[in-house]
């Protein structure tokens, strides 16, 4: 995939900070899930509440964006960016990965259940999370694959297995769920793609405002055609209700996608994705706990999952030592400690 030419960077957000805001991001997700959820139910139609979530996040960030001098400036910035090739084109079309994403909830919630769903999605964001880190993509440039960076992927995804292990007794048959798994697999290893594309596309456009315009767009427009084909099959659902909470869903989105292009140029992909895994977490954990839906479930091993991803996310994130892992031998043929001399050989 061609590299993108980036204009000069601007001081990172402190480490701290970044992941405390990669969290408090993510604890948005399950809140606009239940309430997307719930639109979709009132209306007997899934498709059709990803349109109303879209297309409300659309208006939102486009009143925002002409509203504010710099809003209005990134976004006369966006056909330049694009005529003069700053960055590939097709990066205008990571907002159908969050269609794609959303397709993946429709299509396979129902089969799989939310705790395989969960886990599968997870599984895919952190292992592309790492690739997009190491080929560079995202706008913080290339970050190796350490042994240390695969430490803390792998010790995420055990822990959200860990946190939704209550959920999957209703999943008995896992292997006849295989090529169902596949598609939220799928989706979520393009999720770290979107990330890594809305954050390039950031730094050409100025401001996150921009991406996150262009990318409810992209999503918006492929969300309404399916859903106009779906009325053509089989008619409309149920009128939209009149309660001002149901709409609160695309609002969410925009501060999840806008805050998502921003960290990615501090955290880079992985790490960022990492945070908001354990910010989704922490908010599912406090809605089961504060409002339980039907079916809820809050056991031990859902707290415990929770507070391995925290420290998932230090191990993957402290500035550990060259070797700080690494075994550590005496050189060969060292025997003594510092300052030993070597004993004289005899005569």
């Amino acid at each position: 995939m061609p590299q993108p030419s980036r204009p000069a960077s601007r001081t990172s957000l402190p480490l701290l900070t970044g992941l405390l805001l990669a969290v408090a991001t993510g604890l948005v997700i399950p809140l606009q899930g239940r309430i997307n959820g719930a639109l979709g139910a009132a209306l007997d139609d899934g498709i059709a509440a990803a349109v109303v979530s879209f297309t409300t996040g659309l208006v939102l960030i486009a009143a925002i964006g002409l509203a504010l001098p710099k809003g209005r400036a990134a976004l006369r910035r966006i056909l330049p960016a694009l005529k003069e090739r700053s960055f590939p084109r097709f990066y205008v079309l990571a907002g159908g990965i969050g269609a794609l994403f959303v397709f993946a909830q429709s299509f396979t919630v129902g089969l799989l259940g939310v705790a395989l769903f969960t886990v599968a999605a997870v599984t895919g964001q952190t292992l592309s999370g790492l690739l997009v880190d190491r080929l560079g993509i995202g706008p913080g440039g290339k970050r190796s694959i350490t042994g240390v960076r695969i430490l803390g992927s792998v010790l995420t995804i055990a822990a959200v297995v860990w946190a939704v292990s209550p959920r999957l007794g209703a999943a008995a048959d896992v292997g006849s769920l295989l090529l169902p798994l596949l598609l939220p697999v799928v989706a979520g290893c393009l999720m770290s793609f979107q990330q890594a594309m809305n954050g390039t596309a950031t730094v050409h456009y100025g401001s996150p405002i921009a991406a996150t315009l262009v990318n409810f767009v992209a999503g918006a427009v492929i969300l309404w055609i399916a859903w106009l084909i779906k009325v053509l099959l089989v008619g409309p659902g149920h009128a939209l209700p009149a309660e001002w909470w149901y709409y609160l869903g695309g609002p969410m989105g925009c501060v999840f996608i806008g805050l998502a292009a921003l960290l990615v140029r501090s955290l880079g992909v992985l790490v960022t994705g990492l945070g908001m895994i354990a910010g989704q977490l922490l908010g599912s954990l406090a809605l089961d706990l504060v409002f339980p839906a039907s079916g809820a479930v809050v056991a031990l091993p859902t707290i415990l999952g929770t507070v391995l991803t925290l420290f998932a996310i230090i191990v993957a994130t402290l500035p550990w030592p060259k070797g700080a892992f690494a075994s550590r031998r005496p050189a060969s043929g060292s025997q003594a400690g510092p300052g030993s001399r070597t004993p004289a050989k005899g005569r």
